[in-house]
């Protein structure tokens, strides 16, 4: 390959080493922004076995057009890239949007690649700990890959800049009706200014070894999803955890902490309680020993 890049790009080169460990064949979820940008670049420089998928919600003007100038900049760089358009269903606009892009990116059957950097870790570390479950993403896990974990924004965004190309900044990122938002413009520079100093390497890395701690409780953990509350109850609590994620998870709900901590009591401190609510006007109850879904 005939290089795209300069021979002095630092960021571009942190970008190409993040994802050399990592190959394919893979699907590289690219929206136009500069961290998947530099991911699908640095896909390209390292000769991976990679496709762009370019996924249009449709939820702003002019999609069609951003979709189509970031699928057009992944082939230039070499690689194959097509635009996929989807329609989210009503409810939570950022899960109905997450869920729906990532149906679109698996459906070619591929480990899907997306570009969360160190900030992104952070974030959701602080995110979840505001759910009272306190959590972080693996490099890899349940078919999709994460080459950038460790990679800061800086990075991302040298690297479009050495490059020549200009992202998109999606109007979303900016919007503070988000909790994700505000937590990434105000919540971790305040905490930056109270430890006079970079809060994310820290809060990475949190994140990170929580990762670590669920994919250890998954390796010794043998049993299956269940609804049987006897056999739940058997269970030490992070593995009686996880299987009631996974039951739920099964029927299309993801728990917050607090629901999770509820549900969990339907197993291990029956007192003839009522239904946990969830959200979408769905309920979690006990029947003659067994966990139900309605």
């Amino acid at each position: 390959m005939r290089p795209f890049w300069p021979r002095r790009s630092p960021h571009f080169a942190a970008c190409r080493h993040a994802v050399r460990p990592f190959d394919g064949p893979a699907v590289i979820g690219l929206s136009g922004g500069p961290d998947s940008l530099a991911l699908a670049a640095a896909a390209a420089a390292e000769a991976k076995d990679a496709v762009a998928v370019v996924v249009d919600h449709g939820l702003q003007p002019g999609s069609a057009d951003i979709a189509q100038r970031a699928a057009e900049q992944a082939r230039a760089w070499g690689l194959e890239a097509q635009v996929v358009r989807v329609d989210v269903a009503p409810g939570n606009l950022e899960a109905q949007a997450r869920r729906a892009r990532y149906a679109a990116l698996r459906a070619a059957g591929r480990e899907v690649w997306v570009a969360h950097t160190a900030e992104d870790q952070a974030e959701t570390l602080l995110l979840g700990a505001l759910r009272g479950n306190p959590s972080g993403m693996a490099p890899r896990e349940g078919g999709v890959a994460r080459p950038f974990l460790t990679l800061r924004r800086a990075d991302t965004l040298g690297a479009c800049a050495e490059l020549g190309v200009e992202p998109w900044h999606d109007p979303m990122n900016a919007d503070a009706s988000f909790r994700r938002v505000r937590v990434r413009r105000e919540v971790i520079p305040q905490l930056c200014e109270l430890i006079g100093g970079d809060a994310v390497p820290a809060l990475a890395t949190t994140a990170a070894r929580i990762a670590q701690g669920r994919e250890l409780v998954a390796s010794i953990s043998e049993g299956a999803p269940t609804d049987d509350c006897a056999e739940l109850a058997r269970d030490p609590a992070p593995v009686r955890r996880r299987r009631l994620v996974a039951w739920l998870a099964g029927h299309g709900v993801a728990p917050g902490g607090a629901q999770l901590e509820d549900i969990d009591a339907l197993v291990v401190r029956w007192k003839g309680q009522g239904p946990v609510t969830l959200a979408g006007g769905r309920s979690v109850r006990r029947v003659a020993g067994r966990l139900v879904v309605t």
